[in-house]
């Protein structure tokens, strides 16, 4: 954990920044935010080094970057026992000569609280530990990662999430170290979607917490009544299988398509008129930010405060009860019937999604890592 800090040695401009995650090349939102916030951070003059613990079995093909990645695992780490602690200590020394490099100033933003477990074994004296869950509370309340936040980010410099809603929540369960920094939209394109193509979008992983399920419960009320549209789905994961079947049992394989994943969003974006989100969970999604960027309008499960947030009901976009599959229906319906809705809220939402444009964002964070030096 951070030791003591020469106060006396304020650094300034370019900053020696780690960025550590569970993976560097699984496909996933916290994963795109790692790389993007890297790119960002070194386009800014920073010196950017992502670190990943486990290597996925079907890695993400991440392409020419323009900063070091290190991988602690070529696999998943043991399971609980000596096996495991004798790896973490190991891992955690590697950490530890990474860090020892660093120039004065340096950062060490923890992106997931499991990765955190092995930071937590690392020396980092003399830098910022930043400690981040890109969910919401009410989500990580609900799983193991709530007391594992509780436990390992209680004394990092700055524990942050996406919202101030939920800052405050952390806030009251005695983490007085939390704080807020909502994501930057990944790009503002000169080029919107034409809104053209009569088809609806899903982006995201095919698993329990995005809710696809339910989105296809949803498209068998919708698609009946607008039988020249198509749902397109693009992801893949662990749901797949089951998702199909419930699709075909549905009788809607005439009207879903399953796209896979893709690298392209931009390009799926441009291949549909409307974005849907149907999540059980979400913290500040960054497919609905791409998709309002896109020009393309969204109806989103209210499900998280990072949702309502980035869409302002009735005017960019429209919320929906989360779990309410009729209302979503309704909601759906009134955008696939209505091309002056579409566009009118297609329009304000490219528009209003520019406020988290990156050079505010990145700005933030850098008055961040100046505060937390002092």
């Amino acid at each position: 954990m951070s030791g003591q800090r020469d106060t006396g040695q304020r650094h300034v401009g370019q900053r020696d920044i780690f960025l550590v995650a569970n993976s560097v090349d699984e496909l996933g939102g916290v994963t795109s935010w790692t790389h993007h916030m890297a790119r960002l951070l070194t386009e800014r003059g920073h010196r950017v080094h992502v670190i990943g613990i486990t290597t996925p079995e079907d890695p993400h093909d991440l392409g020419e970057l323009p900063y070091p990645t290190t991988r602690l695992y070529d696999g998943q780490p043991p399971g609980p026992g000596r096996a495991r602690d004798a790896g973490m200590r190991e891992r955690a020394a590697r950490l530890t000569r990474l860090c020892g490099a660093a120039r004065p100033g340096g950062v060490v933003i923890v992106t997931q609280v499991w990765a955190m477990e092995w930071v937590k074994h690392a020396d980092t004296t003399g830098l910022t530990v930043i400690g981040m869950s890109h969910e919401s509370f009410e989500t990580s309340r609900r799983s193991s990662r709530f007391r594992r936040v509780l436990t390992y980010y209680r004394d990092v410099d700055r524990m942050l999430v996406l919202t101030r809603e939920d800052a405050d929540l952390w806030i009251g369960e005695g983490l007085n170290n939390a704080s807020y920094l909502p994501n930057a939209v990944p790009w503002l394109p000169e080029v919107p979607s034409p809104r053209t193509e009569k088809a609806v979008i899903s982006i995201g992983r095919l698993s329990d917490e995005k809710g696809v399920d339910m989105l296809l419960d949803t498209w068998s009320e919708v698609a009946p009544r607008h039988p020249d549209w198509v749902l397109k789905v693009y992801g893949s994961g662990e749901d797949e299988e089951i998702l199909r079947k419930q699709c075909a049992s549905l009788g809607l394989d005439d009207s879903v398509r399953w796209m896979g994943r893709t690298s392209d969003v931009p390009a799926a974006l441009r291949g549909g008129s409307v974005f849907a989100l149907s999540s059980r969970g979400e913290g500040f999604p960054l497919a609905l930010m791409e998709a309002m960027a896109m020009g393309v309008p969204c109806v989103a499960f209210d499900c998280a405060p990072g949702v309502h947030e980035i869409v302002r009901d009735g005017e960019d976009g429209l919320l929906v009860t989360p779990g309410n599959t009729g209302e979503l229906a309704r909601k759906l319906d009134l955008l696939l019937t209505d091309k002056s809705s579409r566009d009118r809220m297609g329009d304000t939402a490219r528009e209003n999604i520019r406020r988290y444009g990156t050079e505010e964002i990145v700005g933030r964070w850098e008055e961040l890592f100046t505060f937390l030096e002092r």
